[in-house]
């Protein structure tokens, strides 16, 4: 129960620091990242009205989804 308590930790550590440099190095290429069409793509919901505006990046999500999915299916085999 101990060890598998350690691994469990380890195993979040390892998340949380990974996690912090991807946020990171998004933060210092953000000049450079913005620039991609994320947020814009087509399937996006964007709705602009007087006094009103609502978005849904629906595609986007789509997208970094698939994006993830692969990155953790290659970091696990």
């Amino acid at each position: 129960m101990i060890r598998a308590s350690a691994e469990l930790a380890n195993t979040m550590q390892r998340l949380l620091i990974i996690l912090g440099i991807a946020l990171l190095a998004a933060g210092i290429f953000w000049p450079w990242v913005s620039r991609f069409p994320f947020g814009r793509l087509p399937g996006d919901i964007s709705i602009v009205r007087e006094g009103f505006s609502f978005h849904f990046p629906l595609m986007t999500g789509l997208v970094i989804s698939v994006v993830i999915t692969v990155l953790i299916w290659i970091f696990r085999r």
